[in-house]
């Protein structure tokens, strides 16, 4: 019978491509780890490895596996923390993958709140884009992934759960006056992450034109200052501008629906305790970040 130690073995081997550095992570043995997927190797009945030049490689079924390993491991990690926090919440971890400026600007004040109301519960923080935050939630890596979208946006997947928290609005950067978007028709401009591009133009189409993007970046403090360089106008969202705002730039807000923030979970409820206990603090620092935006 395939084992959660031989799952976590194959797992490592996947992450790190090398059995030597899978060992080092797992405090084994290179032969000790070598057996476990000898054993794994035999219970399949499939070969899950091969070895290319000095390294190794994962086939086709040990890929697949892999993927598998990755989710029940999520899934029994999880388990374990919600056992361990079941009873008043003195311990146990709950973790959170958020977006660059709700990681700035919301999840500091909500971390602040979790700590307060619960000091022995541990908090993981993971920054990163909204889909690949979806990834981990699904497959049990996170317990709560904060996300964002846009009224047009397509509604989750069945499993996932969405908790509004609050209304992001969207405003112009450049550089003097501010105006409207197509006052800056003519004008070069900055997209963002590869949705908020997508929307950029959408918006710049609908006021009727084509943006000209001549640059892209993911960071926010650097889209501010491009436009202060003059490089370019672009438009960011208002909990961004919280976290950073350059002085050399002008942000006018825009009339145009505002992005929505949600709080994602996976799974039928009710939330674990340590999930409920985080969404709760998520829900009271979103009710005072959300009047300042307004």
């Amino acid at each position: 019978m395939v084992s959660l130690v031989q799952l976590r073995v194959l797992d490592a081997v996947r992450r790190h491509g090398s059995v030597t550095a899978a060992a080092r992570e797992l405090h084994y043995t290179q032969p000790s780890l070598s057996h476990h997927l000898a054993r794994l190797e035999a219970e399949t009945g499939a070969r899950l490895l091969q070895r290319v030049g000095r390294g190794i490689r994962l086939t086709q079924a040990g890929r697949l596996l892999a993927d598998r390993a990755a989710e029940i491991i999520g899934r029994v990690d999880s388990a374990a923390a919600e056992l361990s926090t079941l009873v008043g919440l003195q311990a146990g971890r709950v973790r959170l993958a958020g977006f660059g400026s709700v990681m700035s600007a919301l999840v500091p004040r909500a971390a602040a709140v979790l700590a307060q109301r619960h000091p022995g519960l541990e908090l993981g923080l993971t920054d990163t884009h909204p889909e690949e935050g979806l990834q981990l939630l699904r497959a049990g890596h996170v317990d709560v992934a904060v996300i964002f979208r846009y009224d047009e946006t397509a509604p989750e997947e069945d499993g996932v759960r969405l908790r509004h928290l609050l209304d992001d609005p969207l405003y112009l950067l450049a550089t003097g006056g501010g105006g409207t978007l197509a006052d800056h028709r003519d004008a070069t401009w900055i997209g963002g992450c590869e949705r908020c591009r997508s929307h950029l133009v959408e918006l710049c189409e609908r006021a009727g034109f084509a943006p000209r993007l001549t640059s892209t970046t993911d960071d926010m403090v650097v889209m501010q200052s491009l436009v202060a360089a003059g490089l370019g106008v672009t438009t960011i969202p208002g909990l961004a501008l919280r976290a950073h705002r350059n002085p050399a730039v002008t942000a006018t807000r825009l009339a145009v629906p505002p992005r929505r923030i949600f709080a994602a979970t996976y799974g039928e409820p009710p939330d674990p305790p340590a999930t409920a206990a985080l969404l709760a603090a998520l829900d009271e620092a979103a009710a005072v970040v959300g009047e300042r935006l307004v």
